[in-house]
């Protein structure tokens, strides 16, 4: 029971560590791309992971498994820099930015997917009649094709949640990119003002944090009826 435990705990730090990469990658590779080489020259553009851990250790090492250790799955963050003049400058390049990071976890939830029905069709795996974060499908044999059922499930799982919960309108996550388009114009320097202040931020994100976990259950019942179309899971 130990080494399963042990297995899961370490399969769900690769996916979290991998996606949390590629979303901090996703976001300083888009900023480069439109002008913005802050990121880019701290080596974040990159799906390494050591310099997203070494620019957030707590949020990448700490927090992902004490939240493991106390709930079964993992919780974590990392961050991007970038030039606030850049992106008061360029606010459509900023916002592409932003909403890059989420972005990338919808594609690896997409791969997921296709690779989870891919296994289903070639006969290595099938939808379990039971399903939780980290048995979204299952193997019919032990071994590789369960570890590689068990990487796909976590993937699958977490980046569905990232997508969604960066995608919340509120600072500091990447969906508040987008309340520039709905504020009045000549309101933009206070909501700028805000986005910098630390006690506004942590505001938000404890708000959004609340507000998530009314829609985690059914956004994940949502996605498995997605990828398993007439399931009804619930």
């Amino acid at each position: 029971m130990v080494d399963d435990q042990l297995i899961i705990g370490t399969v769900w730090y690769v996916v979290f560590l991998l996606s949390t990469s590629f979303h901090e990658a996703a976001h300083a590779f888009t900023a480069k791309k439109y002008g913005d080489l802050t990121a880019h020259n701290a080596g974040q553009t990159t799906l390494l992971p050591w310099p997203h851990i070494r620019r957030e250790p707590v949020g990448m090492i700490v927090a992902p498994l004490i939240s493991f250790l106390i709930g079964g799955w993992m919780f974590g963050w990392a961050s991007c820099p970038h030039d606030p003049e850049w992106a008061r400058r360029n606010p459509a390049k900023e916002t592409l930015m932003s909403l890059a990071g989420p972005l990338a976890n919808l594609l690896i939830v997409v791969i997921s997917g296709i690779l989870i029905w891919a296994g289903i069709f070639a006969g290595f795996f099938y939808a379990p009649d039971s399903i939780n974060f980290d048995s979204v499908v299952a193997s019919h044999q032990p071994g590789m094709a369960k570890s590689i059922a068990l990487m796909l499930s976590i993937a699958f799982t977490l980046n569905v949640f990232l997508f969604a919960f960066n995608m919340i309108p509120l600072p500091p996550l990447d969906g508040s990119s987008l309340l520039k388009y709905i504020i009045p114009k000549d309101s933009a320097h206070i909501f700028y003002h805000a986005m910098s202040n630390p006690t506004f931020a942590i505001t938000g994100l404890i708000i959004s944090w609340k507000c998530f976990d009314f829609i985690a259950d059914p956004l994940q019942c949502a996605a498995l009826n997605i990828l398993y179309p007439g399931s009804n899971y619930h």
